[in-house]
């Protein structure tokens, strides 16, 4: 490989430089942009919640209605986060942030592994892959569970590839998992399966297995007990996460996510395509002698043993990209853990066409872009950034705000942030209506809200309904007030008696 300074201006401190890239590049400008509902909102919004109330153990999107979507790893990291670096939406973003950093280092550290040398191109790869970059500027449980996949991957590479204490990687790598279940549930076991097909197809004597007692103990010692304190509090929780959160995404289209047969590549042909980005040479040079090279590995065991660091991340990239294709839930966050194995297929193939390292123009060239995306997003016109509901809100009214009620709209939970840690936000059914036990459409009915009448609360209905709920408070014996112009086709009004 050439590493002359004409080609490889950087190559004395390569790993310093990247870092550095990285770290800019992820922190910088990570609060310019609102809170965009409806995903960042929720999170951000069951994490005040935890702080406001301290109770960190049941995750809450209002005082009255509970939120088990997800397990709580993400919502305890970004609670922490506010609460370090206050209010505001740099804070919440961060766990996500520092998610991807970590990213950034593992895989350098399997690519350095895997491939001598090759560390460093790793880094950089995954660290200017387009949609990794664009998923750790955004609000999600699901960074926080490609970092701790990552974790657990990197402890087996170092298990099967390291010089010393395989068994100790080993019980790290039950501890990455254990993180991962604790971040999503059982979807968080899923690199599991190209572990355990890698070691059936190079099976050596004398290798430890991957079941450790003692990386299983401390699997259960992280992942186990919050299941255990919040299902013997919450009868039926248990069958809700089975049932819901389990089958119901994997096996039915209950919850409206492209279940349609042909889902899959609307969802993720677009997101590979693009998200690849600038990395799509070397990639399509890998996809097209993958037939060849897994034809080889089918006939001859040999050859599976030799192409080890090829054969480790192709596993780990194609096995849960199958099971999330088949799944009638798809999303494009849901492959976000697959660009990890990506990048290092990347990195060696690039290895073996001889590439060097990108000239530093060209690096400082794609950083440019990549920060001209981050502020063309903070600037994009959305009725999704609840930093300008925040500001509409405070326009229309000077008396203060303990709860602002949505009526049978999108609740715009991230202006719980923006107005303030003890705003509530709810949303409300016109009409009382049956909802689900666990994870209901509606906090409450606006019928149930009226009767309790609760002080310091503004409404918001769309400028269609407004009639219809003026006549309902009528009836309950209210006035509905309007406050100022409508914004965004709503109109805000608060509750008086009449």
């Amino acid at each position: 490989m050439n590493t002359t300074s004409a080609t490889r201006p950087w190559h004395r401190h390569p790993a310093l430089w990247i870092a550095l890239f990285a770290i800019v590049t992820t922190l910088l400008f990570l609060g310019l942009r609102g809170i965009w509902d409806p995903d960042e909102g929720r999170y951000t919004n069951v994490a005040l919640n935890m702080l406001d109330s301290g109770d960190w153990l049941i995750p809450r999107r209002s005082y009255e209605v509970e939120h088990w979507t997800k397990p709580p790893l993400t919502y305890w990291a970004i609670a922490s986060s506010i609460a370090a670096f206050g209010s505001n939406p740099f804070a919440a973003r961060l766990p996500s942030a520092i998610a991807h950093l970590v990213c950034v280092l593992l895989v350098g550290l399997m690519g350095r592994r895997l491939s001598p040398g090759a560390g460093p191109r790793a880094a950089l790869t995954y660290a200017t892959m387009l949609f990794p970059f664009g998923a750790s500027q955004m609000i999600t449980t699901d960074y926080v569970l490609t970092a701790t996949e990552t974790l657990a991957l990197w402890a087996f590479v170092e298990a099967r590839f390291g010089p010393s204490r395989p068994r100790a990687w080993l019980v790290l790598m039950w501890v990455g998992f254990g993180l991962a279940f604790l971040t999503k549930g059982p979807p968080g076991l899923l690199p599991l399966l190209p572990i355990l097909l890698f070691d059936l197809l190079t099976r050596t004597k004398g290798r430890p297995i991957a079941f450790q007692p003692l990386g299983l103990l401390l699997f259960v010692a992280i992942a186990a007990p919050w299941y255990v304190a919040v299902t013997q509090k919450t009868p039926g929780l248990m069958g809700y996460f089975l049932g819901s959160e389990v089958v119901g995404r994997v096996a039915t289209d209950e919850f409206k996510r492209h279940g349609e047969w042909y889902g899959w590549f609307v969802i993720y042909a677009p997101t590979l395509a693009i998200g690849t980005l600038p990395w799509w040479r070397p990639l399509w040079r890998w996809l097209r002698g993958l037939p060849a090279q897994v034809g080889a590995w089918w006939r001859d065991a040999a050859a599976r043993v030799a192409d080890a660091p090829w054969l480790l991340p192709t596993l780990w990239a194609l096995v849960p990209l199958t099971i999330v294709c088949i799944a009638r839930s798809r999303l494009p966050l849901y492959i976000l853990p697959l660009f990890a194995p990506i990048a290092l297929l990347v990195t060696l193939q690039s290895v073996r066409d001889g590439r060097a390292l990108p000239r530093v123009a060209w690096v400082l060239g794609w950083g440019a872009v990549m920060f001209a995306l981050k502020i063309a997003s903070a600037h994009f016109p959305t009725h999704k950034d609840a930093r300008d509901w925040a500001a509409a809100i405070r326009e229309r009214t000077q008396a203060p705000i303990e709860e602002v009620l949505f009526v049978e709209d999108m609740a715009r939970y991230g202006v719980h942030l923006h107005l303030g840690p003890h705003v509530q936000v709810e949303k409300l059914s016109l009409h009382p209506a049956p909802d689900s036990k666990f994870n209901p459409e509606y906090d409450e009915s606006m019928w149930g809200e009226l009767r309790e009448h609760e002080p310091e609360q503004l409404w918001v209905v769309k400028q269609e309904n407004f009639a219809e709920v003026s006549a309902l408070a009528h009836h309950e014996g209210f006035e509905a007030v309007p406050q100022g112009t409508p914004y965004q086709g709503r109109v805000f009004f608060r509750t008086v008696r009449r």
